[in-house]
């Protein structure tokens, strides 16, 4: 596991021009940097892509990052424009019912209720705009804090603070109305 010092060390190497010091960085961030470009595109290949440019980038603009800020939360700030661009980008997508798989799982009431509220949550948050969407999760779900998630979609704490706040009443007032709905098809 690299640690603050030794990733400094190698921000230091990479700056010195030692190309391959990027790779351990690479390494250590490749799967959280496609989890934030897949939680905005809902696209693996495209969400690949769009980390693997936010990697490119940032080695490019390594020489600008200030070391103020954690070398994280401004990789995971670049993921999150990039990812942001390549959906302006696609904005209108067509699937073909072809591409549409539908599974049946012979599971248990246990798993299915599990499913079920995994379902209604996500269905929930699909409301949300995609920063809304990504401040949750990064607050809630990766267990960042406040001021990390503030960095990472380049905003100030306190609309940071508002905006998770919100997007939380949201969520909660979207899985009301859906288990209404839910519970009137009974």
């Amino acid at each position: 596991m690299i640690d603050q010092l030794e990733e400094n060390r190698l921000l230091d190497r990479i700056l010195d021009g030692e190309q391959e010091a990027y790779a351990p960085l690479v390494d250590k961030y490749k799967s959280y940097a496609f989890t934030i470009a897949l939680k905005i595109l809902n696209n693996r290949p495209e969400a690949e892509e769009a980390a693997q440019d936010a990697f490119i980038k940032a080695f490019h603009y390594l020489k600008t990052f200030n070391r103020q800020a954690k070398f994280s939360t401004w990789l995971y700030r670049i993921v999150f424009n990039t990812a942001i661009s390549y959906k302006r980008k696609n904005k209108v997508q067509m699937q073909s019912i072809d591409d549409v798989s539908i599974e049946y799982s012979g599971t248990s009431g246990g798993t299915l209720e599990r499913n079920d509220k995994e379902e209604f949550v996500r269905q929930a948050m699909d409301k949300l705009s995609d920063a809304d969407r990504l401040a949750i999760q990064l607050y809630y779900i990766k267990e960042f804090s406040l001021e990390e998630v503030a960095g990472i979609i380049n905003q100030p704490l306190n609309t940071v603070k508002v905006r998770v706040h919100r997007a939380r009443q949201r969520v909660g007032d979207e899985l009301k109305r859906i288990l209404k709905e839910e519970a009137l098809t009974l």
